[in-house]
């Protein structure tokens, strides 16, 4: 077969042993799935890049898949007039403009204490022991980028298209553009 999204062959591994005793449930091989979508068209190429190869790494890296998420995330921050040097004074620029949607501004900060674990190693300072990006951290942080995409590059597409259809409508029935 051919997946329908990348259009690469779909490879799949059948677990049999001998006598065709199935000695481990068979898997797709390939193309590697991550189990999250992809980035939207709506995000410019450099952004969904960044993101996809922070969704490829997360089962073998959650430290690395939460690095490359932060780097996303200061991307799309900087695209929408955050211009901070650091992510830290981004993050806090976004979150003061009030733009955000609350249950998106809630979960924004999470994405940079989650990435401070992964670029500053911290200590317990019960155990001494460095505190690691658990798996479900960099899944939130993936969570919060689409949620990020989808308000800063697929919604205003979206109202964009809506508008130039109505403007188009109006304009046949010898109206004047919407404002």
């Amino acid at each position: 077969m051919t997946c329908p999204s990348c259009s690469e062959p779909i490879v799949y591994l059948n677990g049999e042993g001998e006598g065709g005793k199935r000695d481990v449930a068979s898997f797709m091989a390939y193309p590697p799935s991550t189990g999250r979508p992809s980035a939207p068209r709506e995000v410019p190429a450099h952004i969904a890049e960044d993101y996809h190869e922070a969704c490829a790494v997360l089962k073998d890296s959650p430290k690395a898949s939460a690095a490359l998420s932060r780097r996303c995330l200061q991307a799309v921050l900087r695209e929408n007039g955050f211009t901070q040097k650091d992510l830290a004074p981004a993050i806090q620029a976004a979150l003061d403009s009030k733009q955000l949607p609350s249950a998106i501004a809630d979960n924004l900060d999470a994405i940079r204490n989650i990435g401070n674990f992964a670029a500053h190693p911290m200590k317990d300072t019960s155990t001494g022991q460095i505190l690691a990006v658990e798996p479900h951290e960099a899944e939130w942080n993936l969570d919060v980028l689409e949620e990020l995409f989808d308000f800063y590059y697929v919604q205003p597409e979206k109202a964009r298209q809506r508008k130039a259809a109505l403007d188009a409508k109006l304009a046949a029935a010898g109206k004047p553009p919407m404002k």
